[in-house]
């Protein structure tokens, strides 16, 4: 949608296909972060954000096997200090609702994309299924697929991504937030298991992490194991914990931590989940997809006014946002080894010592302040073109 909304702005006929009618459904990843709030205020769309319900997040508080760790982002350059947490839904109509004010821009909902059409090797658009039913084609200069960590364009086209593999899974569901609970960002890992408890305002959404594979014999456990882990692990949690009705509430997250050799073909370009699927860990993935979208149309937005698109520039749009992802994903696998797998290893009757990196951040404060730049901001982020502003 971003993708969509800049492109337009640059003058580029451009469409975007929405497989459901609306887009109302549980995404769970709903965090805005600090960039990514910029980015909106460069295309004037700030002032609209700010009118949506959303929560404020400026400071993260952890403990790793009983080490606390402070993450800051008070500290943060700009004017937006703080992570926002806002309904997907409504981010995603903000956006929808800025890109049709564009004359080129044409949002097609209801329109499932089957696979891509090929001549001679090179993509020149997609099959779908249109909102009557029908099976139809549509023919573009280029296609990006914009389409998750199970893309169809990319399985279609046989492209794999190289799997750097995770320790865990996550259970997502709510419990009730009440008045003087802590606000912001909460987590703890330890005695084998661990969540993270992010405040929703009147509710917490809860990530557990549980280890990787084993949604189906936990399920066998039944709901009253997971609220007797919770109550062990969050004891001021445990006056609700009877809130988790049943294991239907709880929705399992397949953590996936991968990447594509390569992010285009000819007439193709992948980019966000569908180039590289993110860890959970710091919850970068829908920002880091937005930076792709911004990379994207600042490079190919005057090529595609000119009806002179050529492989290097999608090359040069993959060079450019390689760096960032490649390096987040580097410290994800470390946080994943070091850290989360030691944690969800340690034994509630023997626990073992925090890692030594979760000791040192624990001791020196400015490193929180880091890793709250780290997660907010990021490495490389990116600034609306020109042509995009309002």
């Amino acid at each position: 949608m971003v993708l969509g909304l800049l492109l337009a702005r640059g003058g580029v006929p451009v469409v975007v296909m929405e497989k459901h009618a609306d887009f109302l459904r549980d995404f769970r990843g709903d965090t805005v972060h600090a960039s990514t709030l910029r980015l909106l205020d460069e295309l004037g769309l700030g002032s609209r954000f700010e009118q949506m319900p959303h929560r404020v997040i400026d400071s993260i508080h952890m403990q790793f096997q009983g080490a606390p760790i402070q993450i800051s982002l008070r500290r943060l350059p700009g004017a937006h200090k703080h992570i926002a947490l806002v309904p997907q839904w409504d981010f995603l109509e903000l956006l929808a609702t800025a890109a049709e004010e564009e004359p080129t821009f044409t949002l097609m909902r209801r329109s499932e994309v089957l696979g891509p059409l090929l001549r001679d090797g090179r993509v020149v658009g997609v099959r779908y299924r249109s909102a009557d039913g029908e099976t139809r084609e549509m023919h573009a200069t280029l296609t990006v697929a914009c389409d998750g960590r199970s893309s169809t364009l990319r399985s279609s086209m046989g492209l794999t991504p190289r799997s750097f593999g995770a320790p865990m899974d996550v259970w997502w569901f709510r419990v009730p937030r009440r008045s003087g609970d802590p606000r912001g960002l909460n987590g703890v890992f330890e005695s084998g298991h661990g969540c993270a408890v992010i405040d929703r305002g009147d509710y917490y959404q809860i990530a557990y992490i549980i280890p990787k594979g084993t949604d189906d014999a936990m399920r066998a456990e039944g709901v009253e194991a997971l609220r007797r882990r919770m109550a062990q692990l969050v004891p001021w949690l445990s006056d609700r914990v009877g809130e988790i009705a049943s294991l239907d509430d709880v929705k399992l997250l397949d953590v996936q931590l991968n990447r594509l050799h390569r992010w285009y073909t000819d007439g193709l370009l992948l980019i966000g989940d569908a180039a590289h699927a993110m860890s959970p860990v710091g919850g970068v993935g829908i920002n880091l997809a937005v930076a792709d979208a911004v990379a994207a149309a600042t490079a190919l937005a005057g090529p595609l006014r000119a009806g002179d698109l050529r492989n290097s520039q999608l090359a040069r749009v993959q060079a450019r946002r390689w760096i960032p992802t490649a390096l987040i994903q580097a410290v994800q696998r470390v946080i994943h080894a070091r850290i989360i797998t030691a944690a969800m290893n340690d034994d509630f009757d023997h626990p073992a010592k925090p890692p030594l990196a979760v000791r040192v951040i624990s001791k020196v404060p400015a490193l929180g302040a880091i890793a709250g730049y780290g997660v907010a901001i990021g490495p490389l982020p990116e600034h609306a073109p020109a042509f995009a502003r309002r």
